[in-house]
């Protein structure tokens, strides 16, 4: 015959909570669950591959192409964009200055692809497009699984 266990129903439910807690914490930590708002400096890229070059292309609204710092490394690819606007305006009895500064960056994979490639970068209307030669690479091998 089973013996009967007494539980307190209230010590249970705290510890199922309790693990239910620590389960959402560690699901929410994930950076897939991350407000955008959260990502402040981020930029947002499209990459394709089209007629033999990768191109990168990047919103940076109200840059210029001094304030636009792009760069090719191992492999990477790297936009950084640095903007600072001061504006002073006198009305009456106040002054009311208005600043602007942010920073934003980038890097995005490019395999293959060495610093000496021929690159192409431009700017216009606040729109970036890098076009990059694109690399030549091995075709995909597939490999045979053995059972052991």
């Amino acid at each position: 015959m089973a013996d009967i266990v007494q539980t307190d129903p209230l010590s249970v439910m705290t510890r199922e909570f309790g693990l239910l807690r620590r389960a959402l914490d560690h699901l929410l930590a994930d950076p897939l669950f991350k407000p955008r708002e959260a990502e402040e400096g981020l930029l947002d890229v499209d990459v394709v591959e089209r007629e033999g070059k990768i191109e990168v292309v990047a919103s940076l609204p109200g840059f210029t192409k001094d304030e636009i710092d792009v760069q090719i490394h191992e492999g990477m690819l790297t936009i950084k964009g640095e903007h600072r606007e001061e504006k002073e305006t006198r009305d009456g009895r106040y002054i009311r200055r208005e600043r602007r500064y942010g920073s934003i960056a980038r890097s995005v994979s490019v395999p293959g692809v060495r610093g000496d490639v021929p690159v192409d970068a431009e700017l216009k209307d606040g729109v970036l497009t890098v076009k990059i030669d694109a690399p030549a690479l091995p075709p995909s091998k597939r490999i045979e699984v053995r059972s052991v």
